[in-house]
């Protein structure tokens, strides 16, 4: 039986009990993960291919099997899309490792049902995250009606997560951004960038509808294709006309392999200029919180425009200069040459998302400081930054945590933001991440964890209310919390290990779960 594309997302959303659009059966069909034919100009799904497909990703008892009966399946937020776990400024500049907005939100929020009888904060209570990142707990406490204070080594973790709770004129932020793409389209058009993208771009899509036509993704699936060799065959194929049309408009295509400085590293020299150029002109911007939000989306721009592949963007391999196989879309893909299109689109984006968040924001104060949380006086600092906000949580004192730490030996948090550092001068204090990649997960390194993690809620404790609750979101496979936990003073009072779904790594059906901790004073 053959289903329309409209039948088949209204027969999967009766399956699953949830929305299921026809764009959500669209992108199955293109990554091959469900068959399709076309008749008369109409796609149409098999329905036993829906059927497959849904029957094999009901997780639940799956994952209950491997990771055991305690996994808490209302934590997984199953049913909840990408578009609400990315909402308004959630999606501002991409970020690894953040939590989504609704596990904050469960914890935090002060009402209570079935699943969450207790609550732990209120309304106007001050909430503290240690380890700040991207800020999500200060929008979600701002949306809840809570102050909040988030503390950051990251001078950029820091920048993004006050700029998403800023308050802008957002038709003066509009009118910037205008002012600037207009110059910015008037200088590319000198460079003959834009004619050389679109013969590349109109040659690149005839060569891929020859060789790379809808079915392809399905036959690597099926085992019928060598993705690996065929590829890199056609890969070799195009190679020779990308670089003919190179010289024809001699386009600049070197860079420095020994250069220290990450913008010279892993950007196109075209768009360095054109980096720059939008820089310069943000810097003539008068208005300090207009110039901010301008600055954030130009690093929002500037970490798409790299010299990588679509597979690698999230972990840089090497500079590609060249048109390339993309294991990530099934075709031959090519390099960028200017940030014009991405400039455009995320000043959109991003206005758009200010304005959305704008319409729930509650009148309460969220901030995020500059330090090491082991050792930060987070009442002086919060003096030097606003007075009324000191005033309110030294009287008030902070209610408790909601944190995620760094997780052992994953990531270095300086490191993905490179190009930030490099363009806008911020200070990287790289010695001073717990957890780093750098260290790796040995023996040494989580003992430096522990310590590192205990001294920053010991540290936090001088400024908690006596009945704290601290919430804590970690992937303890090294079992460091009972200890870290001992040595900081505090007890384990509970802990909810949640199958963490929507996950951004590569494999996305293994099995993986994350623990929520529950930690007390010893006294309470």
């Amino acid at each position: 039986m053959l289903l329309t594309l409209k039948q088949a997302s209204q027969w999967a959303s009766a399956y699953l009990n949830k929305n299921v659009t026809p764009a959500n059966i669209t992108y199955l069909i293109q990554y091959g993960r469900i068959d399709s034919v076309v008749s008369n100009g109409l796609t149409l799904v098999p329905k036993q291919s829906l059927e497959d497909y849904y029957s094999l990703n009901r997780r639940e008892t799956r994952w209950k099997d491997e990771l055991g009966d305690d996994l808490n399946w209302t934590l997984a937020f199953e049913k909840v899309k990408e578009a609400e776990t990315t909402k308004h400024v959630h999606r501002l500049h991409p970020y690894k490792g953040k939590f989504i907005p609704q596990l904050v939100e469960y914890f935090l929020d002060t009402h209570t049902d079935n699943f969450k009888p207790d609550v732990y904060f209120r309304p106007s209570d001050v909430v503290l995250d240690p380890f700040c990142g991207s800020g999500t707990t200060l929008v979600q406490a701002n949306e809840l009606g809570m102050h909040a204070i988030g503390a950051d080594v990251s001078a950029f973790n820091a920048f993004i997560g006050n700029a998403k709770v800023a308050t802008y004129d957002l038709t003066r932020l509009y009118e910037e951004s205008r002012k600037i793409t207009t110059v910015l389209r008037n200088f590319v058009a000198t460079s003959g960038i834009l004619e050389f993208e679109s013969k590349l771009a109109e040659t690149l899509t005839g060569f891929n509808n020859q060789y790379f036509p809808v079915s392809f993704k399905r036959q690597v699936r099926t085992g019928e294709i060598d993705q690996k060799r065929y590829g890199a065959e056609k890969e070799a194929a195009f190679l020779q006309t990308y670089h003919k049309l190179v010289a024809e408009y001699q386009i600049d295509t070197q860079m420095p392999t020994d250069s220290a400085r990450f913008m010279k590293q892993w950007y196109l020299p075209g768009i360095r200029a054109e980096i720059d150029f939008v820089h310069d002109e943000i810097r003539k911007v008068k208005e300090a919180s207009t110039q901010r939000a301008l600055m954030l989306i130009l690093s929002r721009t500037i970490r798409s425009c790299r010299a990588t592949t679509h597979a690698d963007l999230g972990t840089l391999r090497e500079p590609v200069t060249t048109t390339y196989y993309c294991r990530k879309h099934g075709k031959v893909c090519k390099p960028l040459f200017s940030i014009l299109s991405w400039w455009e689109r995320y000043c959109k984006d991003s206005i758009q998302r200010w304005a959305e968040f704008s319409k729930l924001k509650t009148d309460t104060f969220q901030h995020c400081i500059i330090g090491d949380s082991r050792t930060i006086d987070l009442f002086t600092m919060l003096k030097q930054v606003d007075m009324q906000f000191a005033a309110i949580v030294q009287k008030q004192k902070i209610k408790g945590i909601f944190t995620s730490p760094p997780y052992v030996g994953l990531i270095n948090y300086h490191e993905q933001h490179a190009y930030a550092y490099d363009l806008f001068g911020f200070k990287r204090l790289d010695e001073l991440e717990i957890g780093p990649l750098f260290r790796g997960k040995g023996r040494e390194a989580r003992a430096s964890y522990i310590h590192g993690v205990a001294e920053v809620f010991k540290n936090c404790k001088r400024f908690l209310a006596d009945d704290y609750d601290v919430f804590v979101v970690a992937n303890d496979k090294f079992n460091m919390y009972p200890t870290i936990a001992e040595i900081a003073g505090m007890h384990i009072v509970n802990q909810h290990k949640r199958p963490v779904l929507n996950r951004t790594e590569k494999n996305r059906e293994s099995v993986y779960s994350e623990t929520i901790f529950h930690l007390k004073g010893k006294g309470n």
